[in-house]
């Protein structure tokens, strides 16, 4: 008999399910044994980047093969909202999808098109290639074409003014199962660069929080800070990313480096 297989939940099941906020963790390193660390942290879901990490196809697949024995959800960033970049990673296997700069509905919508496949009614725009790809774990996972909506979420990200402006009616597109807040970016946008915490960026930041609490559907937000982490869970985020990969090593191998060279120079060193 052929080999049945059926996929992982995704973020939108999980999300549905969870009882407290998910915590996330990215990994930019492009590395699958970072990603397998990351994955076994106990984290319940990590995002994948390739928007701002040099991440490309082939790596983000090693990655999901290196997580793919680990509890946690993997999410994958593509470096922009494109039909054809968009086929590749749902081809890959990629069941959870952040896409980056989404600034008004419309564009929100042609996403949504791009993650679907055609029905004959202008639905959507996928190409069908899921025999030759891990989507469908090459036709071993049953009736894949029929319900691959069912396997698929869809997260956009909120990142600029504008953006924000038009939330309601991003919130509003069939299809999206979630937003993300990006405060780096959206902070950039309103004109106060590297200025997360700016009374205004929070302000933009809770009052997405607000919007999506209102429409029903989960929100998401990137706060690397305690914190902030705090602030916007208790704000009402369903999920949070409260640290990367890179940055941790950058930060614990600094301090660690630090507990032993601190005030070099200010006193004689024992010599053994």
């Amino acid at each position: 008999m052929p080999i049945r297989l059926e996929l992982p939940a995704t973020l939108r099941d999980r999300l549905a399910a969870a009882e407290r906020p998910l915590i996330g963790l990215w990994a930019c390193a492009g590395s699958p044994i970072t990603a397998e660390i990351v994955a076994g942290s106990g984290c319940d879901w990590v995002l994948l980047d390739a928007e701002h990490s040099p991440n490309g196809l082939e790596s983000v697949l090693a990655q999901l093969h290196a997580m793919s024995g680990y509890a946690t959800t993997p999410v994958v960033r593509p470096p922009y909202g494109d039909t054809v970049a968009i086929k590749q990673y749902l081809d890959l296997g990629v069941q959870n999808l952040l896409i980056p700069m989404v600034d008004s509905a419309e564009q929100a919508a042609e996403i949504v098109r791009a993650v679907r496949y055609p029905d004959g009614a202008g639905g959507g725009v996928r190409g069908v290639g899921s025999a030759l790809a891990r989507s469908a774990r090459w036709n071993r996972v049953d009736g894949y074409l029929g319900r691959a909506n069912e396997t698929i979420s869809l997260t956009v990200q909120i990142e600029s003014a504008a953006a924000v402006a038009d939330v309601e009616r991003i919130l509003a597109v069939d299809g999206v199962d979630a937003i993300f807040v990006g405060p780096s970016d959206l902070a950039a946008s309103m004109g106060y660069l590297g200025q997360q915490n700016h009374p205004d960026v929070v302000e933009a930041v809770l009052r997405t929080i607000a919007a999506a609490q209102a429409a029903g559907k989960p929100v998401g937000v990137n706060a690397f800070v305690p914190a902030d982490a705090d602030r916007y869970i208790e704000a009402g985020a369903a999920f949070v990313a409260v640290g990367a990969d890179v940055a941790i090593l950058a930060r614990q191998t600094e301090a660690l480096v630090e507990r032993f060279t601190a005030g070099e120079g200010s006193a004689p060193r024992a010599s053994y």
